[in-house]
């Protein structure tokens, strides 16, 4: 195994179904169109990395029976990323050391400042993260970390390749835009991650028309859809895409 990927959740911020039991157009009966909070783990035969902590952090962890990450990196702090982060104190407990806890520096200030306890800790409690720098390079463990800023709105949010072995592994979740940077960063991608909320255009991510563009121009052998809503019927999406594009589904795992 060069890299392993696993996809925790691959839903929007309200997640499918969202609350009153609201399926929208995807099918309730299809377990794939159920979707939780987006977030996945990367890792080497050495090296863990969880990106982002999402609201449904612990269910994720006990569904695809993960007990323990090496580090953690933040896309950005909107709360669909980062609000999971009080379940980091398990691992913590598990490895009794902080963990390493890396974001590009604004959304490192801003998560350091709402969740203060968690970096800083106090009298009664221990700091369970260990605040880096992500830099446009970054070597975690045995694994290196490609990084780009994407417009999403208001802010920038970092898309991710994964680097390890002579494989790659790319992950592009909220963005509004495609840069030619992106491009670059994720080009010939082995696997590729990317944001696909819904068929209509939004301000602030991909739309499905979008994603098919940026996929062309990037090329990876593997895509995998993901931030999908409840317009986007699991089943559906699989008649109309090719066999190289694919919409993930919670708890789907792949190796390079």
């Amino acid at each position: 195994m060069s890299m392993k990927l696993t996809i925790l959740g691959c839903g929007t911020s309200s997640g499918v179904p969202r609350i009153g039991n609201d399926w929208g157009d995807c099918d309730p009966n299809e377990p794939k169109n159920r979707r939780s909070r987006v977030s996945i783990i990367v890792e080497s035969p050495t090296t863990r990395i969880l990106v982002d902590t999402s609201p449904d952090l612990r269910n994720q962890f006990l569904d695809c029976d993960i007990d323990t990450i090496d580090h953690v990196i933040w896309t950005h702090d909107h709360a669909d990323h980062c609000h999971g982060i009080d379940d980091l104190r398990q691992v913590f407990q598990k490895k009794r050391e902080p963990i390493s806890a890396y974001a590009r520096s604004f959304a490192l200030e801003s998560l350091k400042q709402r969740f203060a306890y968690a970096f800083e800790g106090h009298k009664y409690y221990p700091s369970i993260c260990d605040g880096r720098l992500l830099e446009t390079e970054t070597e975690i463990g045995d694994i290196v970390v490609k990084t780009v800023d994407m417009p999403h709105g208001g802010i920038s949010s970092a898309g991710l390749c994964f680097e390890h072995n002579g494989k790659s592994i790319s992950y592009a979740t909220d963005f509004g835009e495609v840069t030619d940077n992106m491009r670059e960063t994720f080009k010939g991608s082995d696997i590729f991650v990317v944001d696909a909320l819904r068929e209509k255009p939004h301000p602030t991510h991909a739309h499905l028309d979008m994603t098919l563009d940026f996929i062309g121009a990037v090329k990876p052998n593997l895509s995998l859809l993901t931030h999908m809503d409840k317009s986007m019927d699991y089943k559906q999406l699989c008649s109309i895409l090719p066999k190289d594009i694919q919409p993930a589904y919670d708890g789907l795992v792949i190796e390079t």
